[in-house]
Formats: structure tokens, sequence, C-alpha cells
């Protein structure tokens, strides 16, 4: 179980949604980490590409800047896989398991793709968040039929 963003995270798009905010105090890192209840250093890290933020916490950001993660993960709707989804719903895996009733090994498993897809879960997945099972069962499609080595 991860609970850092493992891909399609845009350091420069944080860095510009808080330079270029119309309220001048959450221009200031120091602000915004403390609004969100993260430290200031690590929204350095995170702007400067040194560390891949945490789910969560990137959430908490993003809402205080007001922006929607879809602006700091920026991977098209045709593009993403069920983590991705999960991601930008600032979800953490047990996050997603408390939700669906699904157990967090098996939110992994089908994730990665190793672990077939029901109709049950597909729509327990769906209602979570806030797509059709049909989003789902794509997602679920690619990332099981990614490249290899490739992460999901």
């Amino acid at each position: 179980m991860t609970r850092r963003i493992t891909r399609g995270f845009d350091p420069a798009a944080l860095k510009r949604a808080r330079e270029e905010h119309p309220n001048e105090d959450l221009r200031r890192r120091a602000e915004v980490a403390r609004l969100a209840g993260v430290g200031v250093a690590t929204i350095q890290q995170w702007e400067a590409g040194k560390k891949s933020p945490q789910v969560n916490l990137l959430f908490r950001v993003a809402a205080v800047l007001g922006v929607p993660m879809e602006q700091l993960v920026p991977i098209p709707r045709e593009q993403r896989y069920l983590r991705d989804w999960r991601v930008l719903r600032g979800m953490l895996e047990s996050d997603l398991a408390a939700r669906t009733g699904i157990s967090g090994s098996s939110i992994g498993r089908l994730e990665e793709g190793s672990a077939a897809l029901t109709d049950e879960n597909a729509n327990r997945l769906a209602e979570a968040l806030g797509i059709t099972a049909t989003e789902v069962r794509a997602a679920y499609d690619r990332a099981r039929n990614r490249a290899v080595g490739a992460p999901a």
C-alpha cells in the first residue's frame, strides 16, 4: 500500500497554483502549510519535485488553494488507472476500502490489475469514486494491460 502519489503529480502546477493565487496571503508557503496542516518544508520539497506528496495531504493543500486535484495531478481521463481516480479524490486505500466495504489489500490488488474485478466491486468503486462502472472497468483494464514494470 502506498500513500504517496506514484504517477502524474506536477510540482510546477502546485507552485503555480500557490504563486498565482488571488489571495496574496495564500501565495506564502507558510500560510498554505498552516491552513492545510502540513510542514512548510514538505510543500517546498513537493514544489521542487524532491518528494512525492502523500495523497490526503496534497488533497488538503489543493482545498486550501481552491484548485481541483486534476490541476495538480493532470492525468487525462482516458489514461487514468483505478489508483489515479482514488488519488484525484484525495483518498488513501484505507479510505476507499471503508467507503466500499472492499478490503484494503483487495483495493491494492485491483489497482494493480492483479485481482479480478467483479461487477459488484465495480459498482461499489464507481459509487465511491463518483464515476460510472464503465469508467471503473476501463481504468482497471488500463492498469491490468499496462507495460511491464510501469507503475499502476
